[in-house]
């Protein structure tokens, strides 16, 4: 990710998040003063395509964010990502990677216990509109990198 994509990110981000998105300003706290984070942006021929961050605390790994736009969905793009921040996960150090997800969010709930991911808590009514958030683990230990 680069400071000069970040308001075409932020752009994506209102159109997949609504009130819950980043702003602009939020991109250039995460780039800017967080260094144990990384961000990802993947790009086709259009432009942005997805993206993905993740926040490494010695042995635990958070993804903060991972998103794909409309037209990149449903080819493997978001899979990849996620991929992506496990590998650098483990490189890291992490034993254990953790994520929060909206309950009703299920292309990224099955994306996710494809993956291996398994509930560790529920929050209840976390998102806006009273939706609970879904918090997952990986155990780097004993998962495989995906081929």
């Amino acid at each position: 990710m680069r400071w000069q994509d970040l308001s075409v990110l932020a752009d994506h981000e209102s159109d997949l998040f609504g009130s819950e998105a980043w702003t602009v300003r939020s991109w250039w706290g995460e780039l800017a003063g967080r260094p144990r984070r990384e961000y990802l942006l993947a790009e086709d021929e259009a432009g942005i395509a997805g993206y993905a961050g993740i926040d490494h605390a010695g042995d635990i790994s958070d993804v903060m964010t991972i998103a794909t736009l409309p037209r990149a969905r449903r080819t493997g793009l978001g899979r990849r990502l996620l991929d992506e921040l496990v590998t650098r996960s483990r490189a890291a150090g992490a034993e254990r990677l953790l994520l929060e997800v909206r309950e009703d969010n299920a292309a990224a709930r099955g994306l996710y216990a494809a993956r291996g991911f398994t509930l560790v808590q529920t929050r209840r009514g976390y998102y806006p509109g009273g939706v609970d958030a879904l918090v997952l683990a990986l155990d780097l230990t004993t998962t495989k990198d995906a081929a």
